[in-house]
């Protein structure tokens, strides 16, 4: 008879669902992960169907107990993290969505963010959510659902219909129409929290015509929220780069990390003081466990590991981004080829979502090793953009920067991204970050593990990053890389229904 327990952590992404099981040395103990279609109804649109992605993760669930030969018995805990911002609008009485899930990439609003803007909102919506106006976040997403899906703001506005960002929706169904809630690092990456007063902000509600009903009960990151249908505690959400921020133990103001997933996320603890940005970065709650709040600026990269995906799918240049890492170590630069994949606009710390991929540089000899590195090394670029606004914001200087997500294994890429920084890069040896964070917050609120100290003890560095080039060689591709993201903006207007 088993005695030992388990987490189970649900990491629901932008590309896949996944679920992992972890024991209680902070181990891997199995992993199971199903992709789901990616749907693109317009140029800039970009959308996943809920019902799909909630199969994908329940049958992730199921499969990943069948490998580590375990039942839901066995299980001390559920933790969930998701991809952040994508919108989900469902009927509570049936359980369908009225419309697809808007998808955090999808800039649809464009216009309406705009107008806004012009309207002189910026600046209290900054104050209040610590965020941008953009259509990256929830906010315009779940208004647009109001104003362009038949019958839905009738329905809302007569309590029928609920709003939930992916973390809401799985909860929802884990607990079969039970529980609807969201933690408070999904909440703030709404448009739509008061990060301050740590409530749903009546005014912007109003902006945007949101009736108050549909919203989620606001929670922290680390404590029972309900159980499953199959008796099981669900006990941490996690936004995925707060999550991953708490799954590499980054626990003291200044420490940082970067995820290179489909995006890149950095994010750098800044403790208890809400710090707002002067260089165009997000404020936003790095997590809330129990009474106690903490803060972390925040720079999102829209297209990173998907820049790999694009040569190997649209271009068809790599077969994968192992072949991609193995070409570019190749060449020794790009050959004054950089490549800015501003597909659906850049993010922080320039915030257009007009601007469009564009390839400069290039001359006769360049060649797919070239692509494969100005393609990396772009990815590289646009995090160290990020890095230097935190250091201005917070005067905190970084010391390292620990990092994790798929194309963290790329070992040219990391390479470069240390000589760009000029610090140590640190990869843990569990790149699981995201996930793990996800487990050790469901882990905590039921005494799985102790304390912060108990989880930063399960720690382990796998490599770590040097930088070797001269810093005027840096300084001096860094200067050929802002003038290439120049040509690149304000390109395009995104066709928008309203």
């Amino acid at each position: 008879m088993k005695t030992e327990k388990f987490i189970l952590a649900l990491d629901q992404g932008t590309t896949s669902s996944r679920a992992l099981v972890v024991n209680h040395a902070g181990e891997v103990v199995a992993v199971s992960q199903l992709e789901f279609r990616q749907i693109y109804p317009k140029p800039g649109w970009v959308e996943h169907d809920p019902m799909e992605i909630w199969s994908s993760q329940s049958a992730t669930e199921a499969q990943v107990l069948g490998k580590a030969d375990l039942r839901h018995k066995d299980i001390a805990a559920i933790g969930i993290t998701n991809q952040r911002e994508t919108t989900v609008v469902w009927d509570k009485r049936t359980g369908k969505p009225v419309y697809n899930a808007i998808v955090w990439q999808d800039r649809r609003t464009a216009n309406y963010c705009a107008k806004l803007k012009q309207e002189g909102l910026e600046q209290k919506f900054r104050e209040k959510t610590g965020l941008l106006i953009d259509p990256y976040f929830a906010g315009t997403k779940l208004r647009w659902i109001l104003e362009n899906v038949e019958g839905a703001r009738e329905q809302a506005e007569a309590g029928n219909l609920l709003f939930g960002t992916i973390d809401s929706w799985l909860v929802w169904k884990l607990t079969d129409g039970e529980v609807h809630v969201t933690d408070a690092t999904n909440a703030s990456r709404t448009l739509l929290y008061n990060i301050h007063e740590q409530e749903w902000d009546e005014e912007i509600l109003e902006i945007f015509n949101i009736p108050r009903a549909m919203l989620p009960e606001v929670k922290g990151s680390s404590e029972v929220y309900g159980k499953s249908t199959k008796n099981v505690p669900i006990a941490g959400i996690a936004g995925d780069q707060h999550a991953a921020l708490f799954g590499q133990a980054c626990f003291e103001p200044g420490m940082a990390k970067n995820t290179y997933g489909t995006g890149c996320f950095l994010l750098m603890n800044t403790g208890e003081e809400a710090i707002l940005s002067k260089n165009n970065l997000l404020t936003t709650i790095a997590w809330r466990i129990g009474d106690k709040t903490e803060y972390a600026l925040e720079g999102s990269v829209f297209m990173g590991g998907a820049v790999v995906q694009w040569l190997r799918d649209e271009l068809q240049i790599v077969n994968s981004a192992e072949e991609c890492s193995a070409l570019a170590s190749q060449v020794p630069d790009a050959g004054g080829m950089y490549l800015v994949p501003a597909f659906t606009g850049l993010g922080a710390p320039h915030w257009d979502p007009y601007a469009r991929g564009a390839c400069v540089g290039m001359t006769r000899g360049t060649n797919k090793k070239h692509y494969c590195r100005a393609a990396l090394e772009s990815i590289a670029f646009q995090s160290a953009e990020l890095a230097y606004c935190m250091t201005k914001d917070s005067g905190i200087e970084m010391t390292e920067l620990r990092v994790d997500g798929g194309a963290s294994r790329s070992l040219p890429m990391m390479q470069f991204q240390s000589d760009l920084l000029d610090v140590d890069v640190v990869r843990p040896e569990n790149v699981e970050t995201t996930a793990m964070g996800a487990a050790y917050l469901a882990g905590l609120a039921v005494g799985f593990w102790e304390s912060k100290e108990d989880i930063k003890s399960r720690q382990k560095e796998g490599a770590r990053f040097k930088p070797e080039r001269p810093a005027a060689e840096m300084a001096k591709l860094t200067e050929g890389w802002k003038r290439a993201v120049e040509r690149a903006k304000n390109w395009e207007q995104v066709e928008e229904d309203s």
